[in-house]
């Protein structure tokens, strides 16, 4: 009996699968979600729904009719897109807004490179950003999280602290400081913004299960958190204290969302250890560059496409192999 067998590798299985990592990142967002909906009401459900549905379709007819490929939405890819897109919109988004960023991120995110796996970029993002370029005053319209009498479409509005930042930071704006909501309200979700990204609680939650079940690693979460508040230290604005800009600049905007869910990215993110905190160092940096002097008063998604860019280049920091002789 032939007991020795040659293959190529590999030759064990963790019992990994696209399958099951996507399940569990769907699963950990599901605390935010949960917030989401408690401080905004049906317009959470509604523009999450819309989102995943469009993002399953298109996927499902781009494969079957465009790439003549075997559609692969059972690996739940399309719906953690979906989902992704959702968390970074405002709840009151006109339904035909969302579904065309759902097209943009399917699309041109990730099936104009191949598919799963060979996107350069993050899809969800690159819809995020294609409609905040395209529909500045509808993704710029934030409503007030007033629970389930929120409205879908005619919401009430209001300021998101990132916006009274920028006016402490850039313009030196003292009485913007008034603006400011509570800081414990930012921390657990009682603030203006995309509605998914407003609960800063939820999502470490939901980020450390990720860790804890190794579907991603510390690097990248911790290396863009560190750099954030590295660089609020450093430019705290003279009217407030350091560890309040520092606990603001943490717990507003997109950053949790971004460091835990949208970095960590398989496909678009470093594969080595050094390479990903260089690029979480690269994406905190960037994002409180465009903070602090940009037009927008959010910077994250910009900052990780920008990274996602550089993602072949880090990927050439490889450990030195086993009896490599140095040249």
């Amino acid at each position: 009996m032939n007991k020795l067998i040659v293959a190529p590798a590999p030759h064990t299985h963790s019992g990994d699968s696209v399958r099951r990592n996507m399940l569990l990142v769907i699963l950990a967002l599901m605390p935010a979600f949960a917030v989401s909906i408690a401080a905004f009401g049906w317009g959470v459900i509604i523009t999450t729904a819309i989102s995943i549905v469009a993002c399953v379709a298109f996927e499902w007819l781009i494969a079957k009719f465009l790439l003549k490929q075997k559609p692969t939405i059972q690996d739940l890819s399309a719906i953690l897109t979906g989902l992704l897109l959702a968390f970074n919109l405002p709840c009151n988004l006109p339904w035909w807004i969302v579904v065309i960023g759902a097209f943009v991120a399917i699309a041109i995110g990730k099936m104009s490179f191949g598919g799963l796996g060979q996107n350069l970029f993050n899809p969800a993002l690159v819809g995020r950003v294609f409609l905040l370029i395209s529909f500045p005053v509808q993704m710029t319209t934030w409503p007030r999280p007033l629970g389930f009498v929120t409205n879908y479409i005619d919401a009430a509005t209001g300021a998101t602290p990132l916006a009274a930042m920028k006016q402490i930071v850039k313009g030196g704006d003292a009485s913007a400081l008034n603006k400011l909501p509570d800081l414990w309200d930012t921390f657990i979700g009682l603030v203006g913004g995309s509605f998914g990204e407003v609960c800063a609680l939820a999502l470490i939650f939901g980020g450390l299960l990720l860790i804890v079940t190794r579907v991603i690693t510390w690097h990248i979460p911790v290396s863009i958190l560190a750099t954030v508040a590295l660089f609020a230290w450093i430019g705290t604005p003279a009217c407030m204290h350091p560890h309040t800009y520092i606990l603001y600049s943490l717990c507003t905007g997109g950053l949790m969302l971004g460091a835990f869910f949208m970095a960590t990215d398989y496909v678009t993110s470093p594969m080595t250890a050094w390479g990903k905190i260089i690029f979480g160092v690269g994406i905190g940096f960037i994002a409180m560059v465009i903070r602090t002097w940009g037009a927008y008063p959010e910077g994250v998604s910009f900052a990780i496409l920008i990274m996602n860019a550089c993602v072949p280049l880090l990927n050439k920091i490889r450990p030195k192999r086993f009896g490599e002789i140095k040249k």
